[in-house]
């Protein structure tokens, strides 16, 4: 028999537990910034020291937290499903946690590219300045995908999607999109679990609210799929 599949997409909720700030608190700032300041290819044009600055201290920051409950319990789903996972994040939890298949939407943190090349991907985890350049010496940038920019996964996560058997949705409203617009690709009878200490949903048929912050409601989740399989 073979396994079930399970896609499990994660947002800002699922990271905030391991001390990382979500992306945007509710006056629209990121870590004090604007985003259109910092997050945009405008704001890159108009400002990359401030850009480059931002971004060194999100990647600080990040090698200073470690993966919580919530990232290890998504790990022992590996053992009796074929787990895929989609995030909106740009931190490396998941992967430092131990799933081994996991689709970055909005870019990495760790990671940086060329200018000229958007395929010339590196491994970074120190500063990036003005002067560090790419092969071809053109300007190094963050490895984001920024608002107004083409989100070049979001097919091969739709085909994910459209293949589950079971949908886990984790510290995300699915309110912004083009992610939000995932979940119209899954399956009619695709069974769905929504992890939130707030949630914006209610249950429906094939659809399960677990109102609970990520390290509790998916621990207890892992639980009952893996006894169920």
């Amino acid at each position: 028999m073979s396994k079930k599949k399970i896609v499990v997409l994660t947002g800002a909720g699922i990271s905030a537990e391991s001390g990382l700030k979500t992306f945007r608190d509710s006056n629209g700032l990121w870590e004090g910034h604007d985003v259109m300041e910092v997050a945009t290819p405008q704001g890159w044009e108009a400002n990359m020291k401030l850009v480059l600055q931002f971004y060194n201290a999100r990647r600080k920051q990040l090698l200073e937290v470690k993966p919580n409950e919530a990232h290890k319990a998504l790990v022992d789903l590996e053992e009796k499903y074929h787990v895929a996972i989609i995030t909106q994040n740009v931190d490396d939890l998941h992967e430092r946690a131990g799933s081994t298949n996991i689709i970055h939407l909005h870019g990495e943190l760790l990671k940086v590219r060329s200018t000229l090349d958007d395929k010339l991907i590196l491994d970074w985890k120190d500063d990036l300045n003005e002067g560090d350049m790419c092969k071809f010496n053109h300007q190094l940038r963050p490895h984001i995908v920024w608002f107004g920019e083409a989100v070049p996964l979001l097919d091969n996560a739709a085909v994910l999607v459209s293949e589950a058997d079971i949908i886990i949705i984790i510290g995300t409203s699915m309110q912004v999109y083009p992610a939000a617009g995932l979940i119209d690709y899954s399956q009619r009878d695709a069974q769905v679990y929504f992890i939130d200490p707030h949630p914006s949903i209610k249950a429906q048929k094939n659809l399960e609210v677990i109102a609970a912050k990520a390290t509790t409601g998916v621990s207890q989740l892992v639980e009952r799929l893996l006894k169920e399989s």
